[in-house]
């Protein structure tokens, strides 16, 4: 009688399928975890990166599509924080598409937006850029009192229309460029500082170029403000002025000596 010889299968073998499973598993768990990563992994990390200036609760959804509240606040240490009105919802999708994968961004505030902002970053190593598509939006100044001194002390009300054109900036190791321009009207301003309602309306225009430039008008109205500043290296030089018309400098006057450094009828405006 002949007897058939069957080798035993070796180790290697016997853990091949073992070892594509757990490989299937973690490359499954892999990518559950980057499309299911939670929103707070995002607004954590936006948290951080502003010095805790922003602020979100009752995060909701994935990185990819969520919603929170957002508020402004004075930075650590301080009490100060001010909410939006309603919620900032986001999604974000992966553009693999060129030479340069990167995320288009779309941000929509219930409260500020008619059609939802859209972003295109493509970040890299040493160099990289941010471009927002033409955009308009109108915002409460009210939400700024959350930023601490001196924007808790002015409280100032009334809306701020933003409006965005050809914006993009883009950065080489340490150099960064802007170019477009965005424009903030501040409109029938007023402030828990003086009785006079409104004070004015205001232009605040940023201009790109090798040095970004910053330029303040006044449109209308008994406080006049003006001013100009550059942007360099993530660092704003700005000087201005604040001027009270003759007949209502009395309404006017402890606004003068919070804004600024008081020099008769005016207010001198420094930042950085």
């Amino acid at each position: 009688m002949r007897s058939t010889f069957h080798p035993a299968p070796s180790r290697r073998s016997a853990r091949a399928p073992w070892t594509w499973a757990m490989a299937g598993v973690i490359a499954g768990g892999t990518l559950a975890l980057v499309c299911f990563a939670p929103a707070r992994w995002l607004t954590q990390s936006l948290e951080s990166g502003s010095n805790t200036r922003l602020s979100f609760t009752d995060v909701r959804g994935s990185v990819w599509n969520g919603s929170a509240n957002l508020r402004l606040t004075g930075g650590p240490g301080s009490s100060d924080a001010s909410a939006l009105p309603g919620r900032v919802g986001w999604s974000l999708t992966a553009n693999i598409q060129g030479l340069r994968p990167g995320l288009q961004v779309f941000i929509q505030a219930e409260c500020c937006m008619r059609t939802p902002m859209a972003i295109q970053i493509v970040p890299g190593w040493q160099s990289g850029e941010i471009q927002w598509t033409d955009h308009a939006s109108v915002w409460p100044a009210q939400w700024l009192s959350g930023l601490g001194t001196p924007w808790n002390t002015i409280r100032a009300d009334g809306p701020l229309a933003l409006q965005t054109t050809g914006l993009r900036l883009q950065w080489s190791g340490k150099t960064m460029a802007l170019q477009g321009q965005a424009q903030l009207d501040a409109q029938d301003m007023s402030s828990r500082l003086s009785t006079l309602r409104p004070m004015g309306s205001y232009r605040l225009t940023l201009l790109g170029g090798t040095r970004a430039q910053l330029e303040l008008t006044t449109l209308q109205g008994s406080l006049m403000l003006s001013g100009k500043g550059q942007w360099t290296d993530g660092k704003l030089r700005f000087t201005g002025e604040a001027l009270a018309a003759p007949e209502r400098m009395d309404a006017l006057s402890n606004l003068l000596n919070i804004i600024g450094q008081r020099q008769g009828a005016r207010s001198i405006i420094t930042v950085g």
